[in-house]
């Protein structure tokens, strides 16, 4: 079943991600997926899992309202296409996993041609080829039914925990205060990363 966001919606995310593309496409089902499971309500506290950082995380944040700032979305940088939600009130959760078939097979003519334009060596031909090409997959994705493109598994472990407020200590190197829980101890004195790697890399 194709996408049953509404176009408002759909456009929404597109300008807030600049562009329309297959990988913010991507994302725009996922956050479909689990607006469908969770539903969009007061009740719902949901926490999303980024394995990636691609453009279909700018969807999650847009549609789901899981954002960095607050907390709620969490990025795990495995390289992998998968998304898990979870809802903190009900203890509920799944992970979603893009399919290496719902492409239909489009990726493995579009990758080398988008290699070519990234090295500069493609010609006019081959940028109108990854032009059609993308927007072949854009609609495909946003065409197919969501089981067609997902693997949806159950999670076997709770949703991450709320961030917490924690005391912010002076580096002793730069001064720069830093949250507690991201300070290094070296030689006696607390560190911020930055300095802690400077003074304790091995030449």
């Amino acid at each position: 079943m194709s996408c049953l966001l509404s176009k408002g919606r759909i456009q929404g995310t597109i300008s807030f991600h600049g562009h329309s593309c297959p990988g913010l496409t991507i994302g725009i089902r996922a956050a479909e997926l689990a607006l469908r499971e969770f539903g969009e309500n007061e009740e719902v506290d949901l926490v999303a899992v980024v394995e990636t950082d691609m453009c279909g995380v700018d969807a999650i944040q847009y549609l789901t309202g899981c954002t960095y700032g607050k907390g709620n979305l969490i990025h795990r940088d495995y390289g992998k296409m998968a998304f898990s939600f979870y809802d903190r009130k009900s203890g509920r959760g799944f992970r979603a996993l893009l399919r290496s078939e719902a492409d239909g097979g489009i990726g493995s003519g579009l990758r080398p041609l988008m290699k070519k334009i990234a090295e500069g060596h493609a010609s006019d031909a081959e940028k109108s080829k990854v032009n059609e090409l993308r927007d072949l997959l854009t609609k495909r994705y946003m065409s197919a039914d969501l089981e067609e493109l997902f693997t949806k598994s159950a999670l076997d472990r709770p949703a991450p925990r709320p961030p917490r407020i924690l005391e912010s200590l002076p580096c002793e190197i730069c001064g720069e205060m830093t949250m507690e829980s991201r300070s290094r101890r070296f030689d006696g004195k607390t560190h911020c990363i930055p300095c802690f790697e400077k003074v304790e890399q091995k030449a």
